[in-house]
Order: C-alpha cells, then structure tokens, then sequence
C-alpha cells in the first residue's frame, strides 16, 4: 500500500459516516443501521458534534434518509445472497463499512469497493491501524475518475466476474455526474449477466423537496459547488424511469422515501423520517 496516498478521505464521506453514529447517539432505538466503525475510522477532532453540519435537529432528516438508503441496500444485497448472487459492488464506497458490521453475510460474497485511489488507501490504513483488518474477501478498486480510468475495467481487474450476477450501488453519486455519464453507466450495467441488480440514489429538483428541508439542500448545493464538484444531475422519478426504460432492463423499480419511511420509520415516538421529495432510489435488473 502506497502512503504517499493516503490523503485525507472526501469530506462528504466523512459527513455521512458522522451522521451514521449520530443516528446512533441521539436518535431513539431502535436504530435502522448500528454504525459506529465510520467514526472510529474518521477520528474526528473533540468538538465535532457541536458543527453546524453536525446539529441533531437541523440534520435529523438528511442522517434519516443516509441510514435508510444504506439499509435497504443491504437488505437488498441480503435478500438476493440467498438467491444466489454472491458479488456485491459498492461504487463511491466512501467509509461504507458493510464489509465490517456485517461478517457473517459479507464473507459469503465477494465484496468490491471501487473510490478514488487516495481515500482507498487512507482507508485500508485506518482499518488496519482500528484493529479490523482486511479479509481476503473485501477488494479494493482503485480508479482515478478524474484521469479516465474505467471502473469496470478496474473491477474485473480485481477479480469480479462479469459472467456472473452481482448487487452493485451506488449512493449519493448521481448528482455529480452529468445525464450522459449516468446513461453511459446504465449501458454498462445492461452488459453484465442476467439477474444482476444495480440500485441507485438519485436527487429530485430541490423545489420538489419538503419546505422544511430546501434550506439545506441549497446549502448543499452551495458547499459542493465551493468545493470544485458542483451538483450537476436532478431527476424526476418520472424521468429517472424514461433514462432507465431507453436502456432496457428486464424490472424497473423506484423506490420513494415514503416507502423508506413506511419500511423503515413505522410507529417511531421521535418523528424520524426521511424528507419526502427529495432523495430516492431506482432499482433496475438486467
């Protein structure tokens, strides 16, 4: 492993895994995800709780809808493991840490994580020193987006088969990418083997989002453009479903975020829940 580029991870990857232990700090049991291994990774500075982006009211929304997209992820790749599918692809995995909480299921698979060289190296590294570790069965797929590398060509390098079905998500990716990119992708996806299932999230136009939320949205929005990777890709589920129908997939789902919240959120005391609106997932099998 390569040092010199173990920088620091994307700072919306560390935000996501604060939020995860967040969820589990202050939110009312019981827990949609039990995350805590993101935060061990992070090491954040004493303090980081009383960040703006850290408050447990105004994020209360944004970590309810981070915590039900990455549960029902994996009770989508738990679901279809016992149908046989035992590869499992995770693209901008960020500090996912499926590979960790979730042994007894992963070890039964394969499992792929493809993100920018740097933030894969300073996470092998704070495995290793956190005492975790890295099975033989967690592979790490280094692809320099910004230098053209082609992640499929990364992933088969590393071991995955495309001649058989897999899981692969992708989550809170969409927006960074341009209309064109994401089509590409979906062409990609329709090449792999019958049955494999690709489940994505994808951003709604912020208007369309609860009142109560478009503030931080923009906000968002403002702090990704500041950053140098603006938010480029909005989506009405009604046109998300068209991109997906020119490719052609033999199933096409799209799941809402009342759903999530219906799922997930039913006969919660606290008011939990994702926004409505806003972030949603489309499923799509080949």
């Amino acid at each position: 492993m390569n040092n010199t580029l173990a920088i620091a991870p994307d700072s919306t990857a560390v935000r996501v895994a604060l939020w995860r232990a967040l969820h589990v700090e202050v939110d009312a049991a019981p827990h949609v995800i039990d995350d805590e291994i993101g935060i061990k990774l992070v090491a954040p500075e004493d303090g980081w709780r009383e960040r703006p982006d850290m408050h447990p009211e105004f994020t209360k929304v944004f970590r309810a809808s981070v915590v039900a997209r990455a549960r029902f992820i994996e009770d989508s790749v738990e679901a279809l493991a016992q149908q046989g599918i035992h590869q499992y692809v995770i693209l901008g995995a960020g500090l996912d840490t499926f590979a960790q909480r979730r042994p007894s299921l992963a070890s039964n698979l394969q499992v792929y994580e493809v993100d920018q060289p740097g933030h894969q190296a300073w996470k092998q590294k704070r495995l290793v020193e956190a005492g975790y570790g890295i099975p033989d069965w967690q592979h790490f797929v280094p692809v320099d987006f910004e230098a053209g590398d082609s992640w499929m060509e990364q992933l088969v390098a590393a071991g995955f088969d495309v001649k058989q079905p897999a899981v692969i998500a992708s989550t809170g990716v969409s927006m960074y990418l341009t209309r064109e990119a994401i089509v590409a992708m979906f062409h990609q996806i329709a090449t792999l083997a019958p049955k494999t299932c690709f489940i994505m999230t994808f951003l709604l136009p912020i208007e369309m989002a609860d009142p109560e939320v478009q503030f931080g949205l923009r906000r968002a929005e403002s702090g990704a453009k500041a950053s140098g990777t603006p938010f480029i890709s909005y989506f009405t589920p009604e046109q998300m479903i068209a991109l997906v129908n020119e490719v052609g997939f033999s199933h096409v789902e799209h799941v809402s975020a009342n759903q999530l919240a219906e799922k997930y959120f039913t006969n919660r005391a606290d008011g939990l829940r994702p926004p409505t609106n806003s972030e949603e997932i489309i499923v799509v099998t080949v």
